[in-house]
């Protein structure tokens, strides 16, 4: 009885300790299930398994060492440092806020001013009279940046192993809240608001876990493209600058904006349609659609359409930027044809002139602008993942 309550003590404080993690960090196996329930479960009861664990230890290890022999107190010994070996390594070593912290300076700088590469990928934000930028090597690193634009407050988040970044209201129920990161769901990154515990998922915004599963964040329409590309568009932008603090962590990302970083997690696969490949998803009302990154990148513009949406795709010629836009103006569905020589756009309508950008340069709607449809860049595996529903474009 007293190896059996020693063995069951030893195994449910090691289990409670590594599986309340592993089940929600990239390690082997760990993301391809729906284990998210359960590692909420553990997480919420990790006081009580412990105190589990310690009272079937108790009267075997206090045995053990009035009692027993060298070699029991040895073995019984070196158990016991292994988990508090364990302890450490999963509380203060691989939990995700342990690793991925805030900014402690944050700088928002005028373009003058402004130190980041023009040729950087960035989340722009434009929220009333106000634009800011945020280079996705820096916010990749910190996964969430708090931040007001146009006097709103706003969390940028991003997550490098989904490629996904979204910006979201740090409000809930009408209440502004704290997060922190907590972990990953399916590979993509998870915060938890600090009031109530709720787990959040960030290529949604939805609570997966907690008391307030169910919820949704809302979303603030943001874009990506190069630095150079966003200030084109919002030359007053501000833009966030790299915290000197974490010069290291954002080396790390140095190649992430192209898809050539090291680290499987994060690197791209140029081959189209693969867990890996690039991908722009579109979300209109109940429909959902993928895009080939590839193939927009060799054709630099698709028109197609979603129920209600006449759905423009064009890439700057940086082969960086994309720009997703409504077709329809006015009541009338525009179709656009390229003008190679010039990296503009004719709508064969009207045969008026247009940037990537979405602006009427010339002819007879000129200074319309073309609304902006959100779309985003992303891994297909998230993608897929979270939109299962997507239908996925495929050239006629």
């Amino acid at each position: 009885m007293k190896i059996v309550c020693l063995v069951a003590g030893l195994l449910v404080l090691f289990a409670a300790e590594i599986l309340r993690v592993y089940f929600i960090m990239p390690f082997p196996g760990s993301q391809q299930s729906d284990t998210v329930s359960l590692a909420y479960w553990l997480h919420q009861n990790i006081g009580w398994l412990r105190l589990a664990g310690f009272v079937f230890l108790a009267y075997p290890t206090l045995k053990v060492f009035a009692t027993g022999g060298r070699w029991a107190k040895a073995s019984l010994t070196a158990a016991l440092a292994i988990y508090a070996l364990a302890f450490y390594l999963f509380n203060f070593r691989f939990q995700a806020d342990k690793m991925f912290y805030q900014p402690q300076t944050k700088v928002m700088a005028a373009r003058a001013a402004n130190k980041v590469a023009l040729d950087k990928l960035v989340i722009g934000v434009h929220i009333g009279n106000e634009a800011k930028a945020y280079p996705v090597q820096l916010i990749g690193y910190h996964h969430q940046v708090r931040d007001t634009v146009g006097g709103t407050p706003v969390m940028v988040t991003y997550c490098t192993v989904c490629r996904t970044g979204r910006v979201f209201s740090p409000e809930v129920d009408g209440k502004p809240e704290n997060f922190r990161l907590v972990g990953m769901d399916h590979f993509n990154a998870m915060f938890e608001d600090q009031r109530t515990g709720s787990w959040w998922r960030q290529s949604t915004g939805e609570a997966v876990a907690g008391p307030l599963k169910g919820s949704k964040l809302y979303e603030f329409p943001s874009r990506q493209m190069t630095l150079r590309a966003w200030l084109n568009e919002n030359s007053s932008s501000l833009v966030l600058q790299p915290d000197a603090a974490f010069t290291k962590d954002y080396d790390d990302l140095a190649l992430f904006d192209n898809g050539t970083i090291k680290s499987s997690l994060e690197r791209r696969d140029s081959a189209s349609w693969k867990e890996k490949s690039w991908v722009i998803g579109v979300k209109h009302k109940d429909e959902v659609k993928a895009y080939d990154w590839n193939q927009l990148q060799q054709s630099s513009m698709i028109q197609d359409s979603l129920p209600g949406l006449p759905l423009l795709l064009v890439m700057n010629s940086d082969s960086n930027s994309f720009h997703a836009w409504n077709r329809s103006l006015k009541g009338r569905v525009l179709q656009f044809a390229k003008m190679p020589a010039s990296g503009t756009l004719q709508d064969v309508n009207t045969g008026s002139v247009w940037t990537p950008n979405g602006y009427c340069m010339e002819g007879v709607l000129k200074g319309e602008r073309l609304e902006p449809v959100q779309a985003y860049q992303e891994f297909w595996h998230s993608w897929k993942q979270f939109q299962p529903q997507t239908a996925q474009y495929k050239a006629q």
